[in-house]
């Protein structure tokens, strides 16, 4: 037995022959239109190549790699003397020292931890202001960084880094990274030179951070002084009275022995 061929009513096969057209028909303009986004993947690739990628780290937005090895010297040979202060911004000391070093016409690069740095913005802004130079020495000041996973060292030295961006309020250029204590490591170095910060030691330790009175910070770094050296000194961390009276016979000692003061190299 043979069943009949059902048809679709004539209406019905002319609205599908004309729905096929207009498919065709836009398909041959797609394909014709150069301005026009062929698919939403095309979409996806073109932004791609469009747009460029976000910065990623600290390096991308400020510098290109700096040299991993340790500074130990000042920026210019001779009668050069490179002043750092470690640990602050405070605000009891961090002034104070400040108007020292302007009273004798001296510069000094400031180590800033970045806990202290979101506390104390307006400091980070009025040591620049000053004409100094600020120094990353990581959010949390954690003496055992070196030890810590690759994730959390770069975690700190970035974090301070980002720290520092924002209470300038302002792109500042962050030229050195420091570990906390002095405490390196080779993924250390490696993280801070992505980021365009050079790593910062220091060649005399005036071991005022143990506070052992102001004339013995004096005689340390009397002792230890040569032209272009790096002196370790601190505005943060602690009671640092003690540091600002040494900075008032030390500086205008170093004067009278004909040194400079300059910045690290």
């Amino acid at each position: 037995m043979r069943y009949p061929v059902l048809r679709p009513p004539y209406v019905y096969r002319w609205a599908a022959l004309l729905s096929t057209l207009v498919v065709a028909i836009s398909l041959l303009v797609s394909m014709f239109s150069p301005g026009l986004d062929q698919s939403p993947a095309a979409a996806q690739v073109a932004a791609r190549q469009d747009v460029p990628a976000a910065a990623s780290t600290p390096a991308e937005v400020s510098a290109p790699p700096a040299d991993p090895s340790l500074i130990h010297t000042t920026a210019r040979t001779g009668r050069y003397v490179a002043l750092t202060f470690d640990d602050g911004p405070d605000p009891a000391y961090t002034p104070r020292i400040l108007d020292v070093l302007a009273r004798n016409g001296a510069v000094a690069t400031f180590c800033m931890v970045g806990m202290q740095v979101t506390r104390h913005p307006e400091l980070v802004r009025a040591v620049l202001g000053r004409g100094m130079r600020v120094c990353d020495h990581t959010v949390s000041h954690d003496e055992e960084l070196s030890t810590r996973t690759e994730q959390r060292m770069t975690a700190e030295i970035q974090g301070c880094w980002a720290d520092l961006q924002v209470a300038a309020d302002k792109d500042v250029p962050v030229d050195y990274f420091r570990a906390p204590a002095g405490r390196w490591s080779p993924p250390m170095r490696a993280i801070a030179s992505r980021a365009g910060m050079k790593a910062l030691s220091w060649t005399v330790d005036t071991r005022d951070w143990a506070m052992p009175g102001a004339a013995r910070i004096v005689a340390s770094a009397q002792h230890d002084i040569r032209p272009g050296a790096l002196v370790l000194l601190h505005d943060g961390g602690g009671d640092r009275t003690q540091t600002v009276d040494a900075l008032e016979i030390l500086l205008p000692w170093l004067k009278s022995q004909g040194y400079e003061f300059d910045f690290p190299a």
